[in-house]
């Protein structure tokens, strides 16, 4: 990058590694540095939790806010009815009103932890593109907005061409999804001077449609930043564990869950993790990514106490640092470990050792569970498990099931 940015929030995005693309660097840096630049994000309702994949976005809206501007987080209430098609292999499948305002319901608990939401100037805006999509005239829309699309160049994004590369059926419902994409930003200029529209890297050619039609329509200068696609150092998509998604609410992952997921970063992922998904100085990112042995192992625990009290909060990281230290050091077991409860009754002839395995999550399915006994990847109460076939009776309960070095479970009895 040759161009220098002078705004604190763009200063700050290049510092700590957020910036994939601009469309215009030096035109925004100026917006930024002349006043309040109010700037969204579009989350689609496809779920009751944003998870992981989703915080990388949520931290750039928390820097626009702490650098002096405004954040819209805009809720995909008329979007999620269509599905965005972006580098999917198959349709997402189409939710009803009512399934959709369920998962709007349990993402917006998430940014209330992460922004500062009310009526001044940078407060945050919580908008639902319903508002304004669902009472379209299909005709009118057409002859307004759809006129200004080629769908030559809309097949030539990459999002739809590499569906079409592998000849895997893109429907006209899911072609649209640009278009209405488009037309959020047009809106959001029109009625909230939004300037700014930011996204994962995948969202680029959704952006740029959305910038090209506010400046044909309203004659107006807007503005699309990227981040990068994260992977992990050793090729994983970030956000992705054995166990599935890494959800941001607690009641779809507890908080111990999510503190481990942090402690359990690769290496070579510390000080670059640091600078993304925590307010810790950079240099201080840097020095925790440089240490090594056992000294990295500390800078893990910073790290996922760091981006758990974000989160969950302060007490809450601090609980699951606890258990871990309980459950770890001591071999103990700690009060805030993930656990299964059982009815008596349930288990009046004992249950099987692989049953409670799956059970309790540390196993996708019995043959994963009985493959993690045989090659002495199991404990009970920290004794390697060697017979998938014990049974497991109700006086035995509680126990402590452990899959590895890492991932561990308690198994109660009800009441």
């Amino acid at each position: 990058m040759t161009y220098q940015p002078k705004s604190d929030f763009l200063h700050v995005m290049h510092e700590r590694g957020f910036v994939a693309g601009c469309t215009d660097l030096q035109g925004l840096d100026e917006k930024l540095l002349n006043g309040t630049v109010p700037s969204y994000i579009g989350y689609d309702a496809t779920a009751k939790s944003l998870h992981v994949g989703h915080l990388l976005n949520i931290m750039m809206l928390r820097w626009l806010q702490k650098t002096g501007h405004k954040p819209i987080t805009l809720m995909g209430g008329g979007t999620t009815k269509v599905g965005d098609p972006s580098f999917r292999a198959d349709e997402r499948p189409l939710l009803d009103d009512a399934a959709i305002q369920v998962n709007i319901d349990g993402m917006q608990g998430v940014f209330a932890k992460y922004l500062d939401y009310g009526d001044g100037v940078q407060d945050a805006l919580m908008l639902n593109n319903a508002e304004w999509l669902e009472g379209l005239n299909y005709l009118e829309f057409l002859r307004d907005i759809g006129r200004h699309f080629s769908v030559n160049r809309m097949l030539s994004f990459e999002s739809v061409k590499s569906r079409l590369d592998r000849e895997q059926s893109l429907s006209f419902l899911e072609f649209n999804y640009m278009i209405l994409q488009a037309y959020d930003f047009l809106e959001l200029n029109r009625r909230y001077g939004c300037m700014l529209q930011m996204g994962g890297s995948d969202q680029w050619g959704n952006i740029v449609n959305g910038i090209d039609l506010t400046r044909r329509v309203a004659e107006t200068e807007i503005y699309g930043l990227t981040t990068p696609l994260l992977t992990t150092s050793d090729g994983r998509k970030m956000g992705k564990s054995q166990g599935g998604a890494i959800w941001l609410n607690a009641d779809m992952l507890s908080p111990y869950e999510f503190w481990q997921f942090w402690r359990n970063t690769t290496d070579a992922d510390v000080g670059r993790f640091a600078k993304l998904y925590t307010e810790l100085p950079v240099d201080e990112c840097e020095r925790l990514g440089a240490l090594e042995g056992s000294e990295i192992n500390e800078a893990k625990v910073i790290l996922a106490n760091e981006v758990t009290t974000l989160c969950h909060g302060r007490e809450a990281a601090e609980a699951a640092h606890a258990t871990a230290r309980e459950v770890f050091e001591k071999g103990g077991v700690g009060d805030d470990l993930p656990t299964l409860a059982l009815p008596r009754a349930e288990i009046a002839d004992g249950i099987s050792i692989v049953q409670l395995i799956v059970r309790s999550g540390l196993a996708k399915s019995g043959k994963e569970a009985k493959r993690l006994i045989t090659e002495g990847g199991a404990r009970m109460d920290d004794s390697t498990l060697t017979d998938p076939g014990l049974m497991v009776t109700a006086d035995a309960l509680p126990v402590k099931l452990s899959a590895g070095r890492k991932r561990h479970a308690l198994v109660t009895l009800e009441g």
